[in-house]
């Protein structure tokens, strides 16, 4: 069980070139997967994107993608030599039309708007392919850790709860033939109020109790129950991504608790359907981040 919040990264600097890839995950419901290098590694970025897929299922992906170089051919100077000659055919017409010296030197020349423009060295593609992947690798190692360590936490909170869950279950299990006879009870005895001491006729009784005992039997909801939290126990060591299996499973639970709440009004049996539906929800909170 991985959790889908994590961090991990890596940095290799080989021949010169200096590469970092840094890699969060965040909870969210589908994969969605952001991309952030620079302008002359976008080449590589398809690539990247199905890399990272192959390796987390779901989550929020931010990459981020960092490169220096201290080669010699680090940078590249493009000079716009069309550009230029038009500034410089701009400036001698301004300069005989309005009498004024034309002081155009090359230093400002270079300085005028596109006129020189600078590059990040990118002619080894495959270099850099190789120092990328390498980093990749590196940084989705060191993610899977961190998610698997959190998954860990999220794991052994949750398997408390779905065991306190079976408590509050089995104290229902222990009061439900009691309600019946308690309803019984306090049956006859209002019935025997009303009647003024008149016999109660134990046939009509049987017959209100056995109704009532079929209305409020809560049997099913319980064994299903305890069914759920089975289920969510072997998802658990599941190693495929079983959030949205869990997300299901914490419904049913839900459900099963309602269900009986409404069957009932006993007070004993309420309080632990509360108390249940309370772990329920802490459990749900806790698998919103689970893979």
């Amino acid at each position: 069980m991985k959790s889908m919040t994590g961090f991990g990264k890596s940095e290799i600097a080989i021949d010169g070139r200096k590469l970092r890839v840094e890699i969060k995950t965040v909870n969210h419901r589908f994969l969605d997967i952001s991309i952030r290098e620079p302008r002359f590694m976008v080449f590589l970025e398809d690539e990247v994107r199905k890399y990272v897929k192959k390796n987390v299922s779901r989550g929020r992906v931010d990459v981020f993608i960092y490169y220096s170089s201290e080669r010699e051919d680090a940078k590249n100077v493009i000079v716009d030599m069309p550009l230029i000659t038009a500034y410089m055919k701009a400036a001698k017409g301004i300069g005989t039309q309005c009498g004024i010296e034309n002081d155009l030197t090359v230093t400002s020349l270079m300085r005028l708007p596109d006129a020189v423009t600078y590059e990040d060295e990118n002619s080894d593609e495959e270099a850099l392919k190789k120092l990328l992947f390498t980093n990749l690798d590196g940084a989705l190692a060191e993610l899977k850790r961190a998610r698997e360590e959190e998954g860990e936490q999220l794991k052994k909170d949750i398997m408390q709860r779905l065991d306190t869950i079976l408590v509050y279950v089995n104290n229902i299990a222990s009061k439900e033939d009691i309600v019946v006879y308690e309803y019984k009870m306090k049956l006859k005895e209002r019935l025997q109020e009303l009647l003024d001491g008149t016999e109660v006729d134990e046939q009509r009784l049987a017959q209100e109790v056995a109704f009532y005992a079929d209305r409020c039997n809560i049997t099913e909801e319980l064994v299903r129950l305890k069914s759920h939290v089975k289920q969510f126990k072997a998802a658990a060591e599941e190693t495929t991504p079983q959030g949205r299996n869990m997300d299901f499973i914490v419904q049913e639970l839900n459900r099963e608790f309602n269900t009986i709440g409404s069957k009932t009004q006993d007070g004993d049996i309420l309080k632990q359907v509360i108390a249940g539906k309370g772990e329920v929800e802490k459990i749900r909170e806790q698998i919103q981040n689970i893979e």
